[in-house]
């Protein structure tokens, strides 16, 4: 039967193959609100890239820059990968705070364990030496109480200096001088912190300070 007999035999109204008509649906241009919509299947298909392409992007901003400005973003450390291992011998106290030598250069071990990939051994089997002093305690008032006049509350000023030299070829890969951590506490009655609790404080801090200060440049 012609295309001119169906229509006539249906009233006027003419039935085109299948084939026809979904060809005719899918050149017709996509409105939004209108019946004619992007399928379920394809719209979850869109959904997962671009939750996909969000979280890439979320693990390249947590593994920060490249060292290499034209490469971009990276997700490598931001450690130097060609340096393995290095030593952290005791830091010298210029003070007259004994035991704050120690307790930093054991902080600093730890951060380097737990934050680089580099191993932390002795000086003869090390490539690289991080080495330092503890140069200056310095304490601050801060505010006293209104009624007693007591100090209230204080600030520790720890100031250090500190070398981390390649021993393979005697460069000095990053130097530091006049490197300061400031760390506060409450030593009247109320409170009763101790100055230990602001030393402790100030050795954590300087520690993640000076390992954040041996990363590649940015």
């Amino acid at each position: 039967m012609s295309t001119k007999d169906r229509t006539s035999a249906s009233g006027g109204r003419a039935f085109l193959p299948a084939s026809i008509h979904l060809k005719d649906q899918a050149s017709r241009p996509f409105v939004r609100g209108g019946r004619d919509r992007v399928p379920s299947l394809a719209q979850g298909a869109l959904m997962v890239w671009v939750t996909m392409l969000a979280g890439l992007g979320g693990v390249a901003l947590l593994n920060g820059c490249s060292a290499d400005p034209a490469r971009g973003y990276s997700f490598n450390s931001t450690f130097d990968s060609q340096v393995r291992t290095i030593s952290v011998p005791i830091f010298r106290n210029d003070t007259y705070s004994s035991g704050l030598e120690v307790a930093l250069t054991e902080a600093i071990i730890t951060e380097i364990q737990r934050s680089t990939p580099w191993r932390v051994v002795g000086p003869t089997h090390a490539a690289t030496t991080l080495s330092g002093s503890i140069d200056k305690i310095n304490m601050t008032q801060l505010t006293r109480q209104r009624t007693t006049g007591l100090i209230q509350e204080q600030a520790l000023r720890v100031t250090i200096s500190f070398d981390w030299v390649d021993n393979r070829s005697g460069q000095i890969r990053v130097s530091r001088r006049e490197f300061t951590s400031i760390s506060s506490f409450v030593p009247h009655r109320g409170a009763g912190e101790p100055l230990e609790v602001a030393q402790a404080s100030a050795i954590r801090e300087l520690a993640r300070d000076i390992v954040a200060e041996l990363r590649a440049d940015w």
